[in-house]
């Protein structure tokens, strides 16, 4: 396990592009004044709302918010495993 760990944080093909894109999202987060509760509590009503229509991959979700210029962009990468059966009304 802690070699797993180790791995993923100091691996020589990607660290400095990995160091590269969390300082990015960093500096995105502080230009956008987002904050970890703010940013956490987005990330479970998306989560509630998207659960109404598809069985997602909670582990594997992941929430990322990109800045290119002056526009800002959340994105959200789940797996859906199923879509929820609808009930139909009478």
């Amino acid at each position: 396990m802690l070699s797993e760990f180790m791995k993923k944080f100091f691996r020589k093909n990607g660290s400095k592009t990995t160091a590269k894109k969390r300082l990015q999202f960093a500096l995105v987060y502080d230009r956008l004044e987002v904050s970890d509760d703010n940013l956490k509590e987005m990330q479970n009503e998306i989560i509630e709302v998207i659960s109404r229509y598809f069985v997602i991959d909670q582990d594997q979700l992941k929430l990322d918010i990109t800045r290119d210029n002056d526009l800002s962009a959340l994105m959200l990468n789940t797996p859906i495993i199923s879509a929820v059966p609808r009930q139909r009304t009478a």
